[in-house]
């Protein structure tokens, strides 16, 4: 079904490309075989995940034996740095990642011996090249970069970093997690050795991670190993949802250019309007180098999760606090890195089914729940 009007949640989840709804009812009745089996029904299967694995290759650039499906980006992004950390243990031990990736690389990096080398970012979320770039050497494991970041959408240097890593044959691996599907993605274009995503950011079904490993990337399984995905990821391949994303993926591809057009106005008009019809109001991310379809804003003297609450009442879902943590709304380390007001923040991303009478509509109410709310606080005279 469509998304609810008002729905400014597409940088979690994305509505089902109705490319992916199709191709999702077909495969339930043509690929629901095991496809690792030589009979008829699994070899027919076995065709059609290794179509869904070209199709989705070729759109990042990839070869298709260097892609692997998981059950989800955060299990891919776990999955690639583990194995590239296993793989490369002889030549260092090291991570390297900034203070703004997803909360699953700076886990495993505090878990090292070492606690991983984490650089610091600039207010506007982007990374210190220059410090990054430092911080690698010769004897580090792996790096770790986003494309865009998840919360306040800035695009980082990737390319920058990713020729000193080629220098120092140092992989790099790039959480694309929030751009493929979104903005173009190339491998070669990025300079990566790994790669993370997930389908359900780009309208395929949930629960179907992207996990690619260039050929002559030393990594090695660090979970459990069977014959399945190269042997990079374990379990049944889910093929409906798996065949259902690679529908998504082609038909987003088409799409990317006149999204884009339709969806960067309004982002701008709400970069614009918000601290215009609201006092005390941050824009926080980078100005011009960010995702077209995503602003976050922070308001002072209003509680985040009162502010999430109200709007979600007002007929509005929009994410508040870390996205990675919205079930407690704890303190986003995004922010906290960037050394940015981390509460009452609110994160809206728009997509394809976003209508610009909505966004209409919110700036129109924003500043009256903004205002009550800070009244109840006793903040309104302040």
């Amino acid at each position: 079904m469509p998304t609810p009007p008002g729905y400014f949640d597409y940088a979690s989840t994305a509505a089902l490309h109705p490319a992916a709804r199709e191709a999702l009812l077909s495969a339930y009745d043509d690929g629901w075989a095991d496809p690792s089996r030589l009979y008829g029904s699994g070899r027919r299967a076995r065709i059609l995940l290794d179509d869904a694995r070209s199709r989705i290759a070729a759109v990042i650039g990839a070869r298709p034996d260097e892609v692997s499906f998981t059950s989800s980006g955060t299990a891919s992004v776990h999955a690639a740095l583990a194995g590239a950390l296993r793989g490369r243990s002889r030549v260092g031990t090291t991570l390297v990642a900034s203070a703004v990736e997803h909360s699953a690389v700076l886990a495993l990096a505090s878990q090292l011996a070492d606690g991983g080398e984490i650089v610091r970012v600039d207010r506007t979320g982007r990374v210190d090249a220059d410090a990054f770039v430092a911080a690698v050497t010769n004897d580090t494991a792996v790096a770790s970069l986003q494309h865009a970041n998840h919360e306040v959408g800035t695009i980082q240097p990737v390319a920058e970093v990713a020729a000193h890593c080629a220098s120092v044959d140092v992989p790099l691996h790039v959480d694309a997690a929030q751009t493929v599907g979104r903005i173009p993605v190339s491998m070669s274009g990025l300079g990566a050795s790994l790669l993370s995503a997930s389908a359900h950011k780009w309208g395929g079904p949930p629960g179907v991670g992207l996990l690619v490993v260039r050929k002559g990337v030393r990594w090695r399984s660090a979970g459990p190993e069977d014959e399945r995905e190269s042997r990079r990821f374990p379990g049944f391949e889910n093929l409906p949802a798996v065949i259902a994303a690679a529908a998504a993926l082609d038909a987003r591809v088409g799409e990317i250019a006149a999204e884009s057009a339709r969806l960067s106005p309004l982002i701008d008009r709400l970069r614009a309007d918000i601290p215009r019809l609201i006092a005390d109001v941050e824009v926080i991310g980078h100005p011009t180098d960010r995702l077209p379809n995503l602003v976050t804003f922070s308001c002072l003297y209003v509680d985040g999760e009162a502010l999430l609450h109200a709007l979600d009442r007002a007929g509005f879902a929009v994410s508040s606090g870390s996205s990675c943590s919205s079930s407690t709304l704890s303190p986003s380390h995004v922010l906290e890195a960037m050394g940015v007001l981390t509460h009452g923040n609110i994160r809206i991303s728009l997509g394809r089914e976003t209508q610009d009478a909505e966004v209409d509509s919110f700036l129109r109410q924003l500043p009256a729940v903004v205002a009550e709310l800070r009244a109840s606080g006793g903040a309104a005279a302040l």
